[in-house]
């Protein structure tokens, strides 16, 4: 397997919350996301992310999910965010 990532979740729950930050990111909608370190992006969702399954640095195999933001001040930087990471998402609306 290919796709890493420094956290995967095998808990229901942990899931669970990681579908639901997903469900809230529609393709093309203007969010403001604040992730868990405080950090806040505003930008625009590209797809809607899909929960996956990764495996972590030691090997472990479990889920999450990756979604790319661009950024609303800056035209051609992209953000790359993981869902686990994320605390709140504000939907702004389409482009």
């Amino acid at each position: 397997m290919g796709q890493r990532a420094e956290h995967v979740y095998t808990e229901q729950r942990d899931i669970a919350r990681i579908e639901a930050w997903a469900e809230q990111l529609d393709d093309e909608e203007r969010v403001e996301i604040r992730l868990a370190d405080g950090t806040r992006i505003d930008g625009f969702v590209t797809a809607r992310p899909t929960v996956q399954v990764f495996m972590d640095e030691s090997g472990n195999e479990g889920m999450n999910a990756l979604v790319r933001i661009d950024d609303a001040a800056t035209p051609g930087q992209a953000h790359y965010v993981w869902l686990d990471r994320i605390v709140d998402i504000r939907r702004l609306g389409t482009a």
